[in-house]
């Protein structure tokens, strides 16, 4: 274990080790003050990231992050928050969104938890319906290309939904020789579909396996684990940039809770939890304190439950505001005509 603190501080800064532990406690604390809202009634459903910070975090602080096609342009699912919070999202904002509130700035209270939609940092509304954003992802992607850009477009969805005939698609858009894409295809792995396991929908030992015939750059990683995340998402994101040309991730991380509030949002007590093992390594490298820990604990519970006491305040989306957003025209539109 020191061993690897040790060889981590050889490439990554030791201020930036604990950037990224601060960083996935937050998005840790954030998602359990969601489900605690949800399990209280102020919310109607619950989808969420807890098990995935040790992949989402570091892909959000390697990211660069801006507006238009010379910036990082993000496709994402629903399993987004460890990033959103790396990216600098306030935990408000989470909160507006799961409460249905018309101050919540992604979808005017709209839409569901986790369905994030920034375009200052060109983070592309989350969709419900299972990855179409990996064929949306070929289009900001094709922009970057055309500009020849240094950003990047990062498309990221679950194991289950790599099974979809999207995901099929982009690899083959994102592949044809000579007009390869400048993506970094991802799939967060965390061996169910629900409640189907992987071995009951895949016929691939590995999801990456399946970018060798598109001749992808590929790999398979640890994403319980944010030191070597964050090293082999650094590694792509460089090679994506210099060549121009895709690579398809596959990250292997957990499911500490139910697929979402419908299937139970309950602790699985039998899955590997990236953040407490990282938190022990840091303890045991003296990289870290438990009076320090607990801290900052305290002060994100301190935050996120405040957040809530706002939000609770505020109020829902109005009738009259049910187009915003939907149309163009919107001021001088008469919807009475439809």
């Amino acid at each position: 274990m020191a061993k690897t603190i040790k060889a981590a501080l050889k490439v990554i800064p030791k201020a930036q080790i604990l950037k990224m532990y601060e960083l996935m406690l937050k998005a840790r604390v954030l998602e359990e003050r969601l489900i605690k809202i949800y399990k209280t009634g102020e919310a109607y459903f619950w989808i969420g990231s807890p098990g995935e910070e040790a992949f989402g975090v570091p892909l959000g602080m390697l990211s660069k992050k801006g507006q238009g096609h010379k910036y990082d342009w993000f496709h994402m699912h629903y399993r987004a928050t460890p990033t959103m919070v790396a990216l600098g999202m306030p935990m408000i904002d989470s909160i507006r969104l799961i409460m249905n509130k018309k101050t919540d700035v992604c979808t005017g209270g709209r839409n569901f938890s986790n369905h994030y939609c920034f375009p200052q940092w060109n983070v592309a509304p989350v969709t419900s319906p299972i990855e179409v954003q990996y064929t949306q992802a070929t289009g900001t992607a094709w922009v970057q290309k055309r500009h020849k850009s240094k950003g990047i477009t990062i498309v990221t969805g679950g194991d289950a939904g790599s099974a979809e005939g999207d995901f099929a698609s982009c690899l083959i858009w994102a592949s044809r020789k000579g007009k390869e894409l400048p993506m970094l295809v991802t799939v967060q792995n965390n061996g169910w579909g629900i409640s189907t396991p992987f071995e009951g929908q895949h016929g691939e030992e590995s999801v990456a396996d399946r970018g060798k015939a598109f001749g992808f750059k590929t790999l398979t990683i640890n994403g319980n684990d944010p030191i070597e995340s964050y090293i082999k998402i650094k590694e792509s994101m460089d090679y994506i940039r210099k060549n121009g040309k895709p690579v398809l991730m596959e990250a292997m991380v957990s499911r500490l809770r139910g697929h979402s509030s419908a299937t139970g949002a309950n602790l699985i007590v039998n899955e590997e939890d990236c953040l407490e093992n990282f938190e022990q390594l840091l303890l045991k490298s003296d990289l870290l304190t438990e009076k320090k820990a607990k801290k900052l604990r305290d002060d994100f519970e301190k935050e996120a439950r405040q957040a809530q006491e706002i939000v609770r305040t505020e109020e829902a989306p109005s009738a009259d505001t049910i187009w915003d957003n939907v149309f163009v025209d919107n001021e001088n539109a008469d919807w009475r005509a439809f």
